[in-house]
């Protein structure tokens, strides 16, 4: 069937809705394709807003997805600075929030997701700040100022990799965080104590167990004030405690939504003509057994590769291997899998060389690996996780052992 006269409407202008937008037309859409993005500027890469963006390393116009020239080649219409308020799946059209109406015949959702709010006392002081687009890192780097504070709640990745890049910035900064350790929601001890120390090396404070109870500043955030009574001076506060995906226009519509838009391994939602990719997407991947949401460029990318083709027709279904990376300072960590319900952590290497591998198991099988500035042995982790393989604490623990020989 001819896709000559229809219309792919793509809603969000991020990593998802840039790849599907290219790939629409590579699977072979001869219609019109438009992507509505609520940014006034074209698709960028999100993870350098907290590191290279942020210590001036790398400015706006090298962030770019995609070089204009692909998205011309591809036919692709963009229009920016535009919400999105209802989709109405019976007339196939979505409406604006300045009453707009766009037609449809295929629907693309790439809302991905948007940063958790500190719904404290003093939270929307000048000078608070969250990262999630260009607009915030760039107000954040505007009031970077050498030897003023910085106190950031939240010790994930977000919160640490901009730790790191103010420490470059000659910041004096402290990391709140209200768990035990840091990243204790997506890491072992072993990495937490790594990445606690290598903070520590660079002159950040972090405070575990402490929880933002209250900001404080008469025009702009001066203090912050814990739960337990700790008051901290602060020129400026970063808040990174988590996102929150955008599901809203999808369970509007009347679309099954659970932790994110439910889609199959086609990125199909429950409405055969809209797909669904990216951070708000809830979905199955066999590779690891069961279904789940993911914050993850790869990911978003991948997926939507795969929406792509379902809108065209030819089905290829989406079982990737989930991988991530952080950087921070000058060590780079590679992530393969997803390390739920592991038993055990096994150390390949010195964490005081900051080269080593953490791999996590389930008895003998390998569930993921944290790979820190160990690139080489990241390669092969993916296949090892993929493929499931059993090994022993000898085995993965040994630097001198081939890992490439427990591979089939």
């Amino acid at each position: 069937m001819s896709t000559e006269n229809q219309t792919c409407l793509i809603i969000g202008a991020s990593h998802a809705g840039a790849q599907l937008a290219t790939s629409v037309r590579k699977e072979g859409w001869e219609g019109k394709i438009i992507v509505l993005g609520d940014e006034d500027v074209m698709p960028y890469h999100r993870p350098p807003l907290s590191k290279a963006l942020l210590t001036g390393e790398k400015t706006a116009d090298q962030l770019d997805i995609m070089k204009a020239k692909v998205y011309e080649k591809a036919d692709v219409t963009f229009t920016l600075g535009v919400r999105v308020e209802a989709i109405d799946r019976d007339a196939k059209q979505v409406t604006l929030t300045n009453g707009d109406t766009i037609a449809y015949n295929k629907l693309a959702l790439c809302t991905g997701a948007r940063v958790r709010y500190l719904d404290i006392p003093g939270g929307k002081l000048p000078g608070v700040h969250y990262i999630r687009t260009l607009a915030d890192a760039q107000a954040m780097q505007a009031e970077v100022k050498e030897g003023n504070k910085a106190v950031i709640v939240g010790g994930g990745y977000i919160g640490l990799e901009t730790a790191a890049s103010l420490r470059k910035l000659g910041m004096e900064v402290t990391v709140l965080e209200m768990m035990d350790r840091v990243l204790e929601r997506v890491t072992a001890p072993e990495m937490s104590e790594y990445y606690a120390k290598l903070h520590g090396s660079h002159g950040v404070k972090i405070i575990t167990g402490a929880q933002a109870q209250e900001l404080q500043g008469t025009d702009r955030v001066e203090k912050v004030i814990c739960k337990d009574g700790m008051a901290l001076d602060a020129d400026i506060v970063v808040i990174g405690i988590g996102v929150i995906p955008n599901t809203e226009l999808a369970s509007q519509a009347g679309l099954t939504v659970g932790n994110g838009v439910e889609v199959n391994e086609f990125a199909q939602t429950s409405d055969a003509d809209i797909v669904a990719a990216g951070d708000c997407t809830f979905h199955p991947n066999n590779v690891l057994g069961f279904s789940l949401r993911l914050e993850s460029v790869p990911n978003a990318m991948e997926q939507a590769k795969t929406a792509a083709a379902t809108i065209c027709g030819n089905e290829k279904a989406y079982h990737a291997l989930p991988w991530f990376w952080s950087d921070q300072y000058d060590v780079k960590l590679q992530i393969a899998g997803f390390n739920m319900g592991y038993d055990n952590v096994i150390i390949r290497g010195n964490p005081d060389d900051s080269q080593f591998v953490g791999w996590y198991m389930k008895g003998d099988t390998i569930l993921a690996a944290d790979c820190v500035n160990s690139s080489k042995e990241f390669m092969t982790a993916k296949k090892l996780v993929a493929q499931k393989v059993t090994a022993t604490a000898e085995q993965l623990s040994d630097t001198d052992f081939d890992l490439k020989s427990l591979l089939s």
